[in-house]
């Protein structure tokens, strides 16, 4: 597909969120999760312990689509939330540890798409880009 010379950034980052995540849909269904909760899964398990303030400013969502969100990974059955003085810390299930390590597989996968595409150095740059531009608009 040709795409007009002129055209702005923001349908090409369009097209590849929505990509991903039909791609990454795909892949949690069958666990009966959806393309927006995955990242919840992925973060807390790189950040056992984490507490629901910390994740929703590690993901810039506000507390309360978090509350909610976790409440959906916690009645499947991804994650349990163990009151710690004034806040809840999340930890993984076997069955959340499980599915985030296959979704990081996946997003490792989808990755590599991409560089299939490009040389290392153009990856490595639209990382680096894709980096500094997500760190000054937030």
């Amino acid at each position: 597909m040709q795409f007009d010379k002129d055209m702005p950034t923001a349908p090409f980052i369009s097209i590849i969120y929505r990509e991903h995540a039909k791609y990454i849909n795909e892949i949690v269904k069958e666990d009966g999760l959806s393309y927006g909760l995955h990242p919840l899964l992925v973060i807390i398990y790189k950040n056992e312990g984490i507490s629901q303030e910390q994740l929703a400013s590690e993901i810039h969502l506000n507390e309360s689509t978090i509350t909610r969100n976790l409440k959906k990974l916690e009645d499947k059955g991804f994650i349990e939330r163990i009151k710690d003085k004034r806040k809840k810390i999340i930890k993984l299930t076997p069955k959340g540890e499980k599915t985030a390590l296959k979704i990081m597989n996946y997003d490792e996968k989808w990755d590599e798409k991409i560089k299939n595409n490009i040389t290392n150095e153009e990856y490595d740059n639209f990382l680096k880009t894709l980096r500094r531009i997500s760190e000054e608009l937030i």
